[in-house]
């Protein structure tokens, strides 16, 4: 995240430099949206610290979900260069294109777009490994950048070889529309985490261990729950057990099953079950009611 946030100061520089330049919509439109993500990453980055902090006093299962607010902000930010984007396009098609300079604005667009393609496919592939959804939400907007670079290439591109300027708030259109999707879903997955919607995929995967587990043991087991807060993954049910078993028969039973599922999820499970006799299982337990 530090080289992430070292490499937007030094874009930033270099994209507002060949927006100046070049006087181009499309260039000026990628400047802009560095401006955000810069603003984006420094959030991050105080986001990543904040959630790699311990459960305290009064945070008793840790700060993991600031990465969802991060993601969101993130997420935000983005539509917000969209817009922004779109708004210098449609002011290009009001008043006229004026660009100059075509060759410098193409050699530092492309040179920024090569270190963001690098830059954004490491964060990706760290978020998804460490189940970070705000590391997964920076590179997949460094990657809008790249796009936006790449919109920004071939609209220089072809103005170079037609000669016709009206290239250049075609693509700045394109590439915002683009980046304007990329946040939408940033924001939607940042709501999703907040409010605990379950991963059908992490959940499926549990299940199935869960039924490998009480089929061997000859136990059942209902109230199946499951969450994930960023890095950490929630989980709880309840295990039925013959009344004629003692507590530490059971306990035992359940402490392995536990220990199954935590190391499915490793290294951040937490496994949480309620041990429940076969003469109590369909009582009603209002309180536990979704």
């Amino acid at each position: 995240m530090n080289l992430s946030l070292g490499a937007a100061v030094l874009l930033l520089g270099a994209k507002v430099t060949a927006a100046a330049v070049t006087g181009s919509s499309a260039v000026y439109s990628d400047a802009a949206e560095s401006v955000v993500h810069l603003l984006a990453v420094a959030f991050a980055a105080w986001a990543l610290r904040l959630a790699h902090k311990p459960a305290d006093e009064t945070h008793h299962f840790g700060h993991d979900k600031v990465a969802f607010l991060s993601a969101g902000f993130e997420g935000a930010m983005i539509a917000a260069a969209a817009i922004l984007i779109l708004y210098e396009a449609v002011r290009q098609f009001v008043f006229g294109v004026s660009i100059s300079h075509i060759g410098f604005g193409a050699v530092v667009t492309a040179a920024a777009a090569a270190l963001n393609l690098v830059l954004g496919l490491s964060l990706v592939r760290i978020g998804k490994k460490n189940n970070s959804p705000l590391i997964r939400a920076n590179g997949m907007h460094v990657l809008t950048d790249v796009w936006s670079s790449v919109a920004v290439l071939v609209a220089l591109a072809l103005i170079h070889c037609t000669g016709w300027l009206w290239w250049d708030p075609i693509a700045a259109v394109i590439a915002s529309l683009n980046i304007l999707r990329v946040g939408f879903k940033l924001i939607r997955e940042s709501l999703a985490g907040l409010l605990d919607e379950a991963d059908p995929k992490v959940e499926r995967a549990i299940c199935e261990l869960l039924d490998r587990e009480v089929d061997q043991r000859g136990l059942s087991y209902h109230n199946f729950r499951h969450r994930h807060s960023g890095r950490t993954h929630w989980v709880e049910f309840h295990l039925v057990f013959d009344d004629d078993l003692t507590v530490g028969q059971a306990h035992e039973a359940a402490t392995e099953i536990e220990a199954s599922v935590a190391d499915l999820l490793k290294p951040d499970g937490r496994v949480i079950s309620h041990l429940e006799p076969k003469s109590a299982e369909h009582h009603e337990e209002r309180w536990e009611e979704r």
